[in-house]
């Protein structure tokens, strides 16, 4: 269970679970610690669930409560999330208690009676040894991305540069009589790797721009309707698909028209993508009480159902005819979840193989 998904912003204080069977105790750290968002449970059962459904930067327990010492609510919570932090109150000293929540994981430890000064500094310690864990995993992972990606680049523009490279070499020999109708089909191929590197840069300019604002919304009035108008108008489409798209009178949403333009056109050129030669793409709106509900259905291929949970996933990339040669950086999807979540909102998948897939994208109208 990972408590640390999404984005989190900036201003938000942090959260402090309390747990103590005594709530004079919960009460008197709660004041102690005013400047965080404070949770309070009186055994470990109500704070396992508290901590199941909310989000906690750091747990500060009890050792013996009636229903289950803090120990094992430490062991729990650990089980959930190895990151968590926990700190322990405790008013005894055996050693063979302080040895078990080492041995399980524990953060700090405070000593009952309480000293305010030390219980504020014991926090601030925990929380800012957390947030730097954060910081160094969060560098990591920005380095293997960086790695796969470029690794990634480098593999998709290898091979059409050697189709080119190879045409113009033959050229060059003059292997080609230009009147020939093999130079002509050759030429063709060459223009459509041409164009193919043209649209790998400029995908790499448009996730350049992504992954420079990730964080935080520019919020203003949109039009949901003149937003896929425009997608659809914009996207790479065959002459054999067949487009539908079923507007709805709908209220102005505040969006981030950017990242929601994004998210749809990144739905709506796999839907194209995915649909051979020929089909139909279908775009439908509809409004319930508090959600606005975007289906992009298409006829395509499908997907496995083994696949679909990773079709969400960094570098996914669906290949039916296991060539390897599948155009894309397989990170379009990813973001588009991520911006929908932002919003509030959600994206899902239903697809049938050979019979082709449904996306549906749900925003909240508040």
């Amino acid at each position: 269970m990972q408590h640390n998904e999404g984005l989190q912003p900036s201003n938000k204080p942090e959260t402090v679970l309390i747990v103590d069977d005594e709530q004079v105790i919960r009460e008197l750290c709660e004041k102690v610690l005013k400047e965080y968002r404070i949770l309070q449970a009186g055994n470990c059962a109500e704070a396992l669930q508290l901590y199941q459904q909310e989000h906690c930067d750091l747990i500060l327990a009890d050792v013996m409560m009636p229903g289950g010492s803090g120990i094992d609510l430490l062991s729990q919570v650990k089980s959930l999330d190895p990151n968590a932090v926990v700190i322990i109150m405790t008013g005894f000293s055996q050693k063979e208690i302080i040895l078990n929540a080492l041995k399980e994981g524990a953060d700090d430890f405070i000593n009952k009676p309480l000293n305010l000064l030390q219980l504020r500094t014991a926090v601030e310690k925990s929380l800012a040894r957390k947030r730097l864990r954060e910081e160094l995993a969060s560098l990591k992972r920005l380095d293997r991305f960086k790695s796969n990606f470029l690794s990634l680049i480098s593999h998709k523009l290898r091979t059409p540069i050697t189709a080119i490279s190879l045409f113009l070499q033959n050229v060059e020999r003059g292997i080609y009589d230009q009147n020939d109708q093999i130079f002509r089909q050759n030429i063709k191929l060459v223009n459509n790797e041409v164009e193919y590197l043209g649209r790998l840069v400029s995908d790499l300019l448009s996730f350049s721009k992504v992954m420079e604002g990730r964080e935080g919304l520019s919020l203003e009035p949109c039009d949901l309707n003149s937003i896929l108008v425009e997608v659809i108008g914009a996207s790479e489409r065959k002459e054999g698909i067949e487009t539908e798209f079923h507007p709805s009178p709908l209220p102005v949403l505040q969006l981030d028209r950017g990242k929601i333009t994004f998210a749809f056109q990144q739905v709506i050129e796999n839907a194209y993508k995915f649909s051979g030669e020929t089909g139909q793409v279908s775009i439908t709106l509809r409004s319930t009480g508090d959600a606005v509900h975007v289906a992009v259905a298409d006829t395509g291929i499908g997907i496995p159902r083994d696949e679909l949970s990773k079709v969400f996933e960094k570098f996914y990339q669906a290949d039916p005819d296991n060539a390897g040669q599948v155009r894309g950086f397989g990170l379009g999807l990813f973001y588009a979840r991520e911006f929908v979540r932002q919003h509030g909102g959600s994206i899902t998948i239903d697809s049938v193989p050979q019979q082709g897939s449904t996306v549906t994208v749900t925003l909240p109208l508040q």
